[in-house]
Protein backbone atom coordinates (compact mmCIF):
# COMPACT_ATOMS: atom_id res chain seq x y z
CA UNK A 1 0.00 0.00 0.00
CA UNK A 2 1.45 3.55 -0.58
CA UNK A 3 2.15 6.19 1.99
CA UNK A 4 -0.71 8.80 1.65
CA UNK A 5 0.28 12.69 0.96
CA UNK A 6 0.16 13.35 4.69
CA UNK A 7 2.74 10.98 6.11
CA UNK A 8 0.74 7.90 6.96
CA UNK A 9 2.93 4.90 5.84
CA UNK A 10 1.09 1.74 4.96
CA UNK A 11 -0.83 1.46 7.80
CA UNK A 12 0.44 3.48 10.48
CA UNK A 13 -0.70 7.18 11.52
CA UNK A 14 2.43 9.56 12.04
CA UNK A 15 2.37 11.21 15.50
CA UNK A 16 1.40 14.95 13.56
CA UNK A 17 -2.06 12.85 11.96
CA UNK A 18 -2.95 11.46 15.25
CA UNK A 19 -2.33 14.74 17.27
CA UNK A 20 -4.52 16.48 14.95
CA UNK A 21 -7.24 13.73 14.77
CA UNK A 22 -7.27 13.43 18.62
CA UNK A 23 -7.53 16.98 19.06
CA UNK A 24 -10.32 17.88 16.63
CA UNK A 25 -12.01 15.09 17.65
CA UNK A 26 -12.09 15.87 21.54
CA UNK A 27 -12.93 19.48 20.83
CA UNK A 28 -15.79 18.74 18.41
CA UNK A 29 -17.29 15.99 21.03
CA UNK A 30 -16.88 18.43 24.01
CA UNK A 31 -19.06 20.85 21.41
CA UNK A 32 -21.43 18.03 20.62
CA UNK A 33 -21.72 16.80 24.29
CA UNK A 34 -22.46 19.99 25.76
CA UNK A 35 -25.18 20.90 22.96
CA UNK A 36 -26.63 17.14 23.30
CA UNK A 37 -26.69 17.33 27.23
CA UNK A 38 -26.38 20.85 28.49
CA UNK A 39 -28.65 22.92 25.82
CA UNK A 40 -31.27 20.38 27.24
CA UNK A 41 -30.75 20.84 30.78
CA UNK A 42 -30.01 24.27 30.19
CA UNK A 43 -33.32 24.79 28.81
CA UNK A 44 -34.77 22.69 31.48
CA UNK A 45 -33.30 24.12 34.67
CA UNK A 46 -31.93 27.42 33.80
CA UNK A 47 -34.90 28.79 31.31
CA UNK A 48 -38.10 27.00 32.79
CA UNK A 49 -37.45 26.33 36.37
CA UNK A 50 -36.94 29.61 36.76
CA UNK A 51 -40.49 30.33 35.26
CA UNK A 52 -43.59 30.96 37.10
CA UNK A 53 -46.63 28.49 36.92
CA UNK A 54 -48.39 30.33 35.01
CA UNK A 55 -45.75 30.82 32.48
CA UNK A 56 -45.11 26.92 32.37
CA UNK A 57 -48.52 26.48 31.51
CA UNK A 58 -49.38 28.74 28.85
CA UNK A 59 -46.25 28.19 26.92
CA UNK A 60 -44.78 25.86 24.75
CA UNK A 61 -43.98 22.27 27.16
CA UNK A 62 -40.59 21.65 28.23
CA UNK A 63 -40.33 18.25 27.13
CA UNK A 64 -41.66 19.55 23.20
CA UNK A 65 -39.01 21.99 23.30
CA UNK A 66 -36.40 19.82 23.75
CA UNK A 67 -37.82 17.58 21.21
CA UNK A 68 -38.37 20.22 18.87
CA UNK A 69 -35.06 21.49 19.72
CA UNK A 70 -33.05 18.76 18.89
CA UNK A 71 -34.91 18.13 15.53
CA UNK A 72 -34.16 21.24 13.76
CA UNK A 73 -31.12 20.92 14.97
CA UNK A 74 -30.68 17.66 13.34
CA UNK A 75 -31.79 19.16 10.47
CA UNK A 76 -29.74 22.18 10.47
CA UNK A 77 -26.76 19.57 10.45
CA UNK A 78 -27.54 17.85 7.70
CA UNK A 79 -28.40 20.71 4.90
CA UNK A 80 -25.44 21.79 6.28
CA UNK A 81 -23.07 19.11 5.52
CA UNK A 82 -24.38 18.77 2.07
CA UNK A 83 -23.48 22.50 1.54
CA UNK A 84 -20.42 21.88 2.94
CA UNK A 85 -18.74 18.55 2.23
CA UNK A 86 -19.77 18.60 -1.58
CA UNK A 87 -18.03 22.46 -1.49
CA UNK A 88 -14.91 21.00 0.32
CA UNK A 89 -14.64 18.24 -2.69
CA UNK A 90 -15.16 21.13 -5.37
CA UNK A 91 -12.52 23.18 -4.10
CA UNK A 92 -10.00 20.33 -3.02
CA UNK A 93 -10.01 21.78 0.74
CA UNK A 94 -10.48 21.16 3.74
CA UNK A 95 -8.34 22.82 6.08
CA UNK A 96 -10.01 25.95 5.81
CA UNK A 97 -13.35 24.89 6.87
CA UNK A 98 -12.20 23.12 10.11
CA UNK A 99 -10.01 25.91 11.53
CA UNK A 100 -12.06 28.93 10.61
CA UNK A 101 -15.13 26.91 11.44
CA UNK A 102 -13.98 25.74 14.86
CA UNK A 103 -13.23 29.60 15.74
CA UNK A 104 -16.58 30.71 14.60
CA UNK A 105 -18.19 27.44 16.74
CA UNK A 106 -16.72 28.36 19.84
CA UNK A 107 -17.35 32.38 19.41
CA UNK A 108 -21.64 31.39 18.79
CA UNK A 109 -21.02 28.99 21.45
CA UNK A 110 -19.82 31.62 24.26
CA UNK A 111 -22.88 33.93 23.35
CA UNK A 112 -25.30 31.01 25.01
CA UNK A 113 -23.92 32.75 27.69
CA UNK A 114 -25.91 35.73 27.16
CA UNK A 115 -29.47 33.90 27.10
CA UNK A 116 -31.55 34.50 29.94
CA UNK A 117 -35.31 35.72 30.15
CA UNK A 118 -34.42 39.28 31.78
CA UNK A 119 -32.28 39.51 29.13
CA UNK A 120 -35.00 38.53 26.32
CA UNK A 121 -37.43 41.05 28.77
CA UNK A 122 -34.84 43.94 28.37
CA UNK A 123 -34.24 43.45 24.86
CA UNK A 124 -37.53 42.99 23.60
CA UNK A 125 -39.10 45.22 26.12
CA UNK A 126 -41.71 42.31 27.12
CA UNK A 127 -43.27 42.09 30.35
CA UNK A 128 -45.58 39.40 29.92
CA UNK A 129 -44.08 36.16 31.53
CA UNK A 130 -45.29 33.65 29.05
CA UNK A 131 -44.36 35.82 26.25
CA UNK A 132 -40.65 36.26 28.00
CA UNK A 133 -40.48 32.30 28.30
CA UNK A 134 -41.82 31.35 24.84
CA UNK A 135 -39.41 33.75 23.25
CA UNK A 136 -36.29 32.81 25.33
CA UNK A 137 -36.95 29.06 24.52
CA UNK A 138 -37.44 30.10 20.35
CA UNK A 139 -33.71 32.59 20.92
CA UNK A 140 -32.32 29.33 23.02
CA UNK A 141 -33.93 26.86 19.62
CA UNK A 142 -32.54 29.27 17.09
CA UNK A 143 -29.13 29.84 18.63
CA UNK A 144 -28.88 25.85 18.43
CA UNK A 145 -29.28 26.09 15.09
CA UNK A 146 -26.49 28.48 14.60
CA UNK A 147 -24.20 27.16 16.25
CA UNK A 148 -24.67 23.51 14.55
CA UNK A 149 -24.14 25.30 11.27
CA UNK A 150 -20.92 26.24 12.83
CA UNK A 151 -20.25 22.32 14.40
CA UNK A 152 -21.78 20.76 10.88
CA UNK A 153 -19.04 22.88 8.60
CA UNK A 154 -16.02 22.40 11.00
CA UNK A 155 -16.87 19.07 12.34
CA UNK A 156 -19.31 17.04 10.79
CA UNK A 157 -18.59 18.16 7.06
CA UNK A 158 -14.94 18.62 7.05
CA UNK A 159 -12.94 17.39 10.06
CA UNK A 160 -15.33 14.08 8.89
CA UNK A 161 -13.68 13.60 5.38
CA UNK A 162 -10.46 14.91 6.51
CA UNK A 163 -10.16 11.32 8.44
CA UNK A 164 -11.69 9.15 5.84
CA UNK A 165 -8.98 10.81 3.87
CA UNK A 166 -6.28 10.51 6.09
CA UNK A 167 -6.83 6.77 6.76
CA UNK A 168 -7.62 3.57 4.99
CA UNK A 169 -9.43 0.04 6.17
CA UNK A 170 -6.13 -1.11 8.01
CA UNK A 171 -6.24 1.37 10.39
CA UNK A 172 -9.68 2.73 10.43
CA UNK A 173 -11.05 0.42 13.01
CA UNK A 174 -8.38 1.45 15.10
CA UNK A 175 -8.62 5.28 14.43
CA UNK A 176 -12.30 5.11 15.29
CA UNK A 177 -11.52 3.35 18.23
CA UNK A 178 -9.96 6.33 19.84
CA UNK A 179 -12.76 8.42 18.19
CA UNK A 180 -15.36 6.01 19.84
CA UNK A 181 -13.22 6.88 23.21
CA UNK A 182 -13.30 10.70 22.77
CA UNK A 183 -17.00 11.48 23.53
CA UNK A 184 -16.62 9.16 26.53
CA UNK A 185 -13.47 11.74 28.17
CA UNK A 186 -14.92 14.75 26.85
CA UNK A 187 -18.29 13.68 29.10
CA UNK A 188 -16.44 12.81 31.94
CA UNK A 189 -14.30 16.65 31.45
CA UNK A 190 -17.71 18.08 31.04
CA UNK A 191 -19.33 16.26 34.14
CA UNK A 192 -15.75 16.91 36.08
CA UNK A 193 -16.83 20.98 35.53
CA UNK A 194 -20.85 20.50 35.66
CA UNK A 195 -20.47 22.50 39.06
CA UNK A 196 -19.80 25.65 37.10
CA UNK A 197 -22.59 25.01 34.67
CA UNK A 198 -25.32 23.98 37.40
CA UNK A 199 -24.05 27.33 39.38
CA UNK A 200 -23.20 29.44 36.49
CA UNK A 201 -24.27 28.63 32.66
CA UNK A 202 -22.92 31.68 31.37
CA UNK A 203 -19.96 31.34 32.55
CA UNK A 204 -19.89 27.31 31.59
CA UNK A 205 -20.73 28.42 27.87
CA UNK A 206 -18.29 31.55 27.87
CA UNK A 207 -15.37 29.72 28.65
CA UNK A 208 -15.94 26.64 26.35
CA UNK A 209 -16.50 28.64 23.45
CA UNK A 210 -13.19 30.52 24.11
CA UNK A 211 -11.60 26.91 24.63
CA UNK A 212 -13.20 25.64 21.02
CA UNK A 213 -12.10 29.25 19.18
CA UNK A 214 -8.67 28.31 20.44
CA UNK A 215 -8.35 24.85 18.80
CA UNK A 216 -9.72 26.20 15.52
CA UNK A 217 -6.39 28.90 15.91
CA UNK A 218 -3.95 25.67 16.75
CA UNK A 219 -5.31 24.12 13.83
CA UNK A 220 -4.15 26.99 11.07
CA UNK A 221 -0.61 25.61 12.00
CA UNK A 222 -1.08 22.42 12.61
CA UNK A 223 -2.92 20.95 10.26
CA UNK A 224 -2.11 19.64 6.77
CA UNK A 225 -5.04 19.84 3.95
CA UNK A 226 -6.23 16.18 3.18
CA UNK A 227 -7.95 17.69 -0.23
CA UNK A 228 -6.02 17.90 -3.44
CA UNK A 229 -6.30 21.49 -3.72
CA UNK A 230 -7.49 21.05 -7.29
CA UNK A 231 -10.77 22.96 -8.20
CA UNK A 232 -13.47 20.41 -9.62
CA UNK A 233 -15.93 21.76 -13.00
CA UNK A 234 -18.21 19.27 -12.31
CA UNK A 235 -21.50 21.35 -11.52
CA UNK A 236 -22.14 22.02 -7.90
CA UNK A 237 -25.51 21.24 -7.62
CA UNK A 238 -25.01 18.41 -9.88
CA UNK A 239 -22.74 17.07 -7.05
CA UNK A 240 -25.26 17.88 -4.19
CA UNK A 241 -27.27 15.27 -4.83
CA UNK A 242 -24.56 12.40 -6.36
CA UNK A 243 -25.41 10.17 -3.44
CA UNK A 244 -29.57 9.87 -4.18
CA UNK A 245 -29.10 8.34 -7.58
CA UNK A 246 -30.28 4.98 -8.56
CA UNK A 247 -27.38 3.31 -10.06
CA UNK A 248 -24.76 5.08 -6.80
CA UNK A 249 -26.79 3.30 -4.08
CA UNK A 250 -26.42 0.71 -6.54
CA UNK A 251 -22.87 0.72 -6.96
CA UNK A 252 -22.53 1.41 -3.57
CA UNK A 253 -24.90 -1.30 -1.73
CA UNK A 254 -22.66 -1.91 1.43
CA UNK A 255 -21.94 1.95 2.25
CA UNK A 256 -25.95 1.98 2.47
CA UNK A 257 -26.53 -0.93 4.49
CA UNK A 258 -23.87 0.42 6.81
CA UNK A 259 -25.70 3.73 6.66
CA UNK A 260 -29.22 2.19 7.88
CA UNK A 261 -27.34 -0.16 10.81
CA UNK A 262 -25.84 3.74 11.88
CA UNK A 263 -29.10 4.86 11.36
CA UNK A 264 -31.10 2.20 13.91
CA UNK A 265 -28.25 2.08 16.45
CA UNK A 266 -28.09 6.08 16.41
CA UNK A 267 -31.99 6.47 16.28
CA UNK A 268 -31.82 3.74 19.53
CA UNK A 269 -29.37 5.78 21.47
CA UNK A 270 -31.24 8.98 20.94
CA UNK A 271 -34.59 7.64 22.71
CA UNK A 272 -33.00 8.14 26.12
CA UNK A 273 -30.05 10.27 25.57
CA UNK A 274 -31.60 13.97 25.56
CA UNK A 275 -33.28 13.12 28.75
CA UNK A 276 -30.48 11.13 30.43
CA UNK A 277 -29.17 13.62 32.47
CA UNK A 278 -32.86 14.67 33.62
CA UNK A 279 -33.72 11.82 34.19
CA UNK A 280 -30.71 10.48 36.37
CA UNK A 281 -31.17 13.81 38.40
CA UNK A 282 -34.63 13.32 38.94
CA UNK A 283 -35.29 10.31 38.53
CA UNK A 284 -32.48 8.73 40.39
CA UNK A 285 -31.27 11.16 42.54
CA UNK A 286 -28.57 12.05 40.80
CA UNK A 287 -26.58 14.93 42.43
CA UNK A 288 -23.24 15.93 41.23
CA UNK A 289 -22.02 18.57 43.46
CA UNK A 290 -22.70 15.94 46.02
CA UNK A 291 -21.02 13.46 44.01
CA UNK A 292 -17.74 15.88 43.32
CA UNK A 293 -17.82 16.91 47.05
CA UNK A 294 -17.74 13.20 48.90
CA UNK A 295 -14.85 12.17 46.13
CA UNK A 296 -12.37 10.13 48.42
CA UNK A 297 -8.58 9.85 48.18
CA UNK A 298 -8.77 6.20 46.83
CA UNK A 299 -11.98 6.79 44.40
CA UNK A 300 -9.70 9.99 43.23
CA UNK A 301 -6.77 7.53 42.39
CA UNK A 302 -8.30 4.37 41.38
CA UNK A 303 -10.87 6.28 38.77
CA UNK A 304 -7.72 8.23 36.11
CA UNK A 305 -6.11 3.78 36.73
CA UNK A 306 -9.85 2.64 35.60
CA UNK A 307 -10.36 5.38 32.23
CA UNK A 308 -6.93 4.35 31.73
CA UNK A 309 -7.68 0.54 31.72
CA UNK A 310 -10.84 1.20 29.73
CA UNK A 311 -9.40 3.49 26.81
CA UNK A 312 -5.97 1.05 26.13
CA UNK A 313 -9.12 -1.78 25.96
CA UNK A 314 -11.18 -0.39 23.43
CA UNK A 315 -8.06 0.96 21.26
CA UNK A 316 -7.06 -2.48 22.58
CA UNK A 317 -10.36 -3.86 20.47
CA UNK A 318 -10.23 -1.25 17.72
CA UNK A 319 -6.79 -3.21 16.83
CA UNK A 320 -8.18 -6.43 16.68
CA UNK A 321 -11.17 -5.56 14.56
CA UNK A 322 -8.55 -4.19 12.13
CA UNK A 323 -6.76 -7.67 12.13
CA UNK A 324 -9.76 -9.97 12.67
CA UNK A 325 -12.16 -8.67 11.34
CA UNK A 326 -16.04 -6.77 11.91
CA UNK A 327 -17.67 -9.68 11.14
CA UNK A 328 -16.41 -11.27 14.08
CA UNK A 329 -17.80 -8.92 16.88
CA UNK A 330 -20.83 -7.46 15.07
CA UNK A 331 -23.28 -9.56 16.17
CA UNK A 332 -22.22 -9.76 19.51
CA UNK A 333 -22.03 -6.32 19.76
CA UNK A 334 -25.31 -5.68 19.17
CA UNK A 335 -26.89 -8.19 21.66
CA UNK A 336 -24.75 -6.46 24.33
CA UNK A 337 -25.94 -3.45 23.49
CA UNK A 338 -29.99 -4.71 23.55
CA UNK A 339 -29.02 -6.49 26.56
CA UNK A 340 -27.81 -3.53 28.35
CA UNK A 341 -30.19 -1.21 27.81
CA UNK A 342 -32.80 -4.03 28.87
CA UNK A 343 -30.59 -4.09 32.58
CA UNK A 344 -30.65 -0.30 33.03
CA UNK A 345 -34.20 -0.31 32.18
CA UNK A 346 -34.91 -2.69 35.35
CA UNK A 347 -32.31 -0.60 37.61
CA UNK A 348 -34.34 1.53 40.23
CA UNK A 349 -31.67 3.52 41.99
CA UNK A 350 -28.33 4.53 41.40
CA UNK A 351 -25.85 2.11 42.45
CA UNK A 352 -28.01 -0.62 40.09
CA UNK A 353 -27.71 1.97 36.99
CA UNK A 354 -23.71 1.76 37.01
CA UNK A 355 -23.86 -1.69 37.14
CA UNK A 356 -26.31 -1.64 34.01
CA UNK A 357 -25.11 0.47 32.13
CA UNK A 358 -21.71 -1.22 31.56
CA UNK A 359 -23.11 -3.63 29.36
CA UNK A 360 -24.87 -0.92 27.12
CA UNK A 361 -21.69 1.31 26.96
CA UNK A 362 -19.45 -1.51 25.66
CA UNK A 363 -21.87 -2.64 23.17
CA UNK A 364 -22.42 1.36 22.53
CA UNK A 365 -18.70 1.38 21.93
CA UNK A 366 -18.20 -1.55 20.09
CA UNK A 367 -20.97 -0.70 17.31
CA UNK A 368 -19.62 2.83 17.07
CA UNK A 369 -16.07 1.88 15.89
CA UNK A 370 -17.30 -1.26 13.69
CA UNK A 371 -20.00 0.78 11.74
CA UNK A 372 -18.49 4.03 11.35
CA UNK A 373 -15.33 2.43 10.12
CA UNK A 374 -17.32 0.00 7.86
CA UNK A 375 -18.82 3.50 6.67
CA UNK A 376 -15.79 4.86 5.73
CA UNK A 377 -14.38 1.77 4.20
CA UNK A 378 -17.04 1.79 2.00
CA UNK A 379 -16.99 5.69 0.89
CA UNK A 380 -15.85 6.03 -2.42
CA UNK A 381 -12.59 7.39 -3.25
CA UNK A 382 -12.45 10.99 -4.51
CA UNK A 383 -15.86 11.59 -3.34
CA UNK A 384 -15.72 11.74 0.04
CA UNK A 385 -17.05 15.13 0.58
CA UNK A 386 -20.07 14.53 -1.90
CA UNK A 387 -21.33 11.33 1.06
CA UNK A 388 -21.38 13.58 4.21
CA UNK A 389 -24.62 15.28 4.06
CA UNK A 390 -25.45 11.03 2.90
CA UNK A 391 -24.01 10.23 6.13
CA UNK A 392 -25.95 13.08 8.31
CA UNK A 393 -29.31 11.81 7.27
CA UNK A 394 -28.27 7.97 8.41
CA UNK A 395 -26.46 9.36 11.59
CA UNK A 396 -28.12 12.32 12.82
CA UNK A 397 -31.50 13.47 10.87
CA UNK A 398 -32.82 10.62 10.83
CA UNK A 399 -32.57 9.58 14.80
CA UNK A 400 -32.55 13.12 16.30
CA UNK A 401 -35.83 13.33 14.51
CA UNK A 402 -37.71 10.09 15.60
CA UNK A 403 -35.45 8.84 18.44
CA UNK A 404 -36.16 12.28 20.70
CA UNK A 405 -40.21 11.78 19.34
CA UNK A 406 -40.13 8.27 20.64
CA UNK A 407 -38.81 9.19 23.81
CA UNK A 408 -40.84 11.87 24.32
CA UNK A 409 -44.14 9.37 23.49
CA UNK A 410 -42.82 6.76 26.33
CA UNK A 411 -41.18 9.43 28.95
CA UNK A 412 -45.11 11.62 28.77
CA UNK A 413 -46.52 7.49 29.70
CA UNK A 414 -43.93 6.92 32.47
CA UNK A 415 -42.77 10.35 33.36
CA UNK A 416 -42.35 11.49 37.34
CA UNK A 417 -43.84 14.78 38.77
CA UNK A 418 -42.16 16.42 41.33
CA UNK A 419 -41.76 19.68 42.97
CA UNK A 420 -39.16 21.72 41.39
CA UNK A 421 -36.84 24.48 44.04
CA UNK A 422 -39.15 27.00 42.42
CA UNK A 423 -42.15 25.53 43.98
CA UNK A 424 -43.43 24.24 40.17
CA UNK A 425 -44.75 21.48 39.63
CA UNK A 426 -42.91 19.73 36.40
CA UNK A 427 -42.25 16.01 35.20
CA UNK A 428 -39.28 14.03 34.50
CA UNK A 429 -38.98 11.19 32.01
CA UNK A 430 -39.32 7.92 33.25
CA UNK A 431 -37.35 4.49 32.97
CA UNK A 432 -39.50 2.98 30.27
CA UNK A 433 -37.66 5.03 27.45
CA UNK A 434 -34.38 2.29 27.78
CA UNK A 435 -37.12 -0.67 27.02
CA UNK A 436 -37.91 1.36 24.14
CA UNK A 437 -34.64 1.96 22.88
CA UNK A 438 -33.81 -1.67 23.13
CA UNK A 439 -36.99 -2.57 20.63
CA UNK A 440 -35.72 0.03 18.21
CA UNK A 441 -32.21 -1.27 18.22
CA UNK A 442 -33.62 -5.01 17.49
CA UNK A 443 -34.32 -3.51 13.91
CA UNK A 444 -30.34 -3.46 12.83
CA UNK A 445 -30.61 -6.67 12.11
CA UNK A 446 -32.55 -6.15 9.09
CA UNK A 447 -29.54 -4.23 7.46
CA UNK A 448 -26.84 -6.48 8.94
CA UNK A 449 -28.56 -9.91 7.74
CA UNK A 450 -27.79 -8.50 3.98
CA UNK A 451 -24.62 -6.79 5.16
CA UNK A 452 -22.67 -9.73 6.89
CA UNK A 453 -23.55 -12.06 3.88
CA UNK A 454 -22.18 -9.46 1.50
CA UNK A 455 -18.70 -9.20 3.59
CA UNK A 456 -17.37 -6.24 5.67
CA UNK A 457 -14.03 -6.58 3.53
CA UNK A 458 -13.88 -3.31 1.32
CA UNK A 459 -11.15 -5.01 -0.84
CA UNK A 460 -13.60 -7.96 -2.36
CA UNK A 461 -16.28 -6.93 -4.18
Amino acid sequence: MKANKLGAKENRLGARLWFNLIIFGFMGQIAWNVENMYFNTFLYNSIYNGASQNAVNNSVDVMSAISLMVALSAATAVITTFLIGTLSDKLGKRKIFISLGYVLWGIVTGAFGFISTENTAKIFNLSDEVKILTVTVSLVIIMDCVMTFMGSTSNDAAFNAWVTDITNSKNRATAESVLAILPVLAMVLIMGIAGIATSDYSKFFIILGITVSICGIIGIFSLKDSGDGVKKDTPYLKELFYGFRADVIKQNARLYLSLAAVCIFSTAVQVFFPYIFIYLTNGLGFDLNNLMSNLTPPVLIGAPIVLVAIIALIVLMGRLIDKIGKDKFIVVSVILFIIGLILTGFADNLSKFIICVIPMLAGYALLMIMLNAAVRDFTPEGKVGLFQGVRMIFVVLVPMVIGPVIGNIVCRVSSVTYINDYGVETSAPGKVMFFAAAAVAILIIIPLIPLIKKGFNPEKQ
